[in-house]
């Protein structure tokens, strides 16, 4: 079920600061008590291979998100623990030391549950139809969750889990959405900061196709 344009769901999770704090952030809060843009992604497991180059990416990004008012952090079912040594390997070694925004850990998997973004199966496998059977890794795939200053989500992606993203198409994202809230416009495709964006109706269509 798509969730953009609906409120994020106001849930507190355990998550860990690079110092190794344990802290509870709740998404939706942050966006709407900062007054802040929240990019929320969510990778499958620490201590993997596509994982750290993504942290890493995010990380070398964050300057850009900062620039945007805009929030990054980064999310899995794994422990705080289990965050707290990832994030003190180094990075030639497979780690994500150096990374500096907060890493949620919703081993519960009560937030991600919700979001729907668990490779998992239930299946009811016996006639009385009392045992479940669970198929499937129960960890997230590679979501990525753009959030506003209201706490309304304007858009979500949802990657396999051998298909790493691309940060830049985050920022265009971000950029365009606060076009849209600063100016009125809508912005057409492969729009870029600085592009022309067009009036919502149908003759700011025909001249900005005419003129591209």
């Amino acid at each position: 079920m798509a969730l953009v344009g609906k409120k994020f769901p106001s849930i507190e999770i355990d998550a860990i600061s690079e110092m190794g704090d344990n802290l509870r952030i709740n998404i939706f809060k942050e966006a709407t008590e900062k007054g802040k843009k929240v990019l929320l992604f969510w990778y499958p497991k620490d201590f993997t291979f596509v994982c750290p180059t993504e942290l890493h990416a995010f990380q070398e990004a964050l300057p850009e998100f900062e620039k945007r008012n805009t929030i990054v952090i980064g999310a899995s079912c794994d422990t705080n623990e289990v965050h707290f040594a990832w994030l003190n390997t180094a990075k030639d070694n497979g780690g994500i030391e150096g990374v500096t925004y907060p890493i949620l850990a919703d081993t519960t998997r009560n937030l991600s549950n919700v979001l729907g973004i668990l490779d998992i199966d239930e299946e009811i496998y016996n006639e009385n139809y009392d045992s479940i059977e669970i198929t499937g890794s129960n960890v997230t795939f590679r979501a990525t969750y753009l959030i506003d200053e209201d706490g309304k989500i304007f858009h979500e992606s949802v990657n396999d889990m051998p298909l790493g993203r691309n940060v830049k198409e985050y920022l265009r994202l971000i950029d365009a959405y606060t076009h849209v809230q600063e100016n009125g416009e809508v912005c057409p495709a492969n729009w870029e900061e600085g592009k022309d964006a067009m009036g919502a109706d149908r003759n700011s269509t025909a001249e900005y196709l005419a003129k591209h």
